[in-house]
């Protein structure tokens, strides 16, 4: 635990035959194995949080997922300088990690994933992401999502506003969840990056979730985050995949959370 952080790293698998998400809280821990990675240390005051969603029903999710998650803690703790920009190239180059992959072994040809980085050190959060994961600040009882979603869900409901689809319909449409750009070898033509750093505040409340944890809506997450909040991340992390797991979804899909939570000031 970084001084005045708490933090969780919790998954589920669902309704699904295998889990294909990975995560990272560096130093801390992970929802996979490590032994025989030798990872470095991050220096001195840093938390890095990475977390992959591997594509679904596409060759080798898991693995993709997992490489993509160590390529970037290694490359995120070789580097040196500008905290932004370690975080940019270490998301290239968890990329480029896939491309090499796939050309070693072509029976993988199709395997992704999504990604968010983030570090937090001293009180400041900056973060890449490509894909549909979400990355949630709750503060003083609201929710925000930092990062972009990379899917065909807001151009789906945005047709919803004009009044060109109902609400039903972009929420069952099969396209909502084709991702426009993933860790897949290929160029990252979308990349969401925070352009400055966002300063954590006393009791502040970070969610890092696969988009599995989507069954809640924004306000769900907040309730039921806020609500386990004085038992501390573990705590907010076991609530929320509790209440994932108790909506019941037939083709729920894998959850992974990772939960930041600053101590009140």
């Amino acid at each position: 635990m970084t001084e005045g952080l708490d933090t969780a790293c919790r998954s589920i698998v669902g309704a699904r035959s295998r889990q294909e998400d990975a995560a990272v809280l560096w130093p801390g821990a992970t929802t996979f194995s490590i032994e025989g990675r030798d990872w470095p240390e991050p220096p001195d005051g840093v938390l890095l949080g990475v977390l992959a969603d591997g594509m679904g029903g596409h060759a080798g999710g898991n693995i993709a997922s997992e490489a993509a998650c160590d390529l970037f803690v290694r490359a995120f703790s070789a580097l040196k300088g500008d905290r932004r920009a370690r975080l940019r190239r270490a998301l290239d180059a968890s990329n480029q990690g896939v491309a090499e992959i796939v050309k070693r072994n072509p029976d993988l040809q199709g395997m992704g994933s999504t990604l968010i980085g983030c570090a937090v050190s001293d009180g400041d959060l900056d973060w890449v992401s490509v894909g549909d994961s979400p990355m949630y600040l709750i503060r003083g009882g609201e929710i925000a999502l930092l990062n972009e979603d990379h899917s065909l869900a807001p151009a789906l409901d945005q047709l919803v506003a004009e009044g060109k689809l109902s609400a039903e319909a972009a929420r069952q449409d099969p396209r909502r969840h084709m991702l426009r750009s993933a860790i897949t070898g290929d160029d990252l033509e979308l990349v969401d990056q925070s352009q400055k750093p966002l300063k954590l505040l006393g009791s502040d409340i970070l969610v890092i979730a696969s988009d599995g944890l989507l069954t809640l809506a924004p306000d769900e997450i907040a309730r039921v985050a806020l609500g386990y909040a004085s038992g501390g991340a573990t705590a907010i992390a076991d609530a929320l995949l509790r209440e994932v797991d108790n909506q019941r979804e037939p083709m729920q899909d894998n959850t992974t959370v990772l939960v930041v939570r600053v101590a009140p000031s």
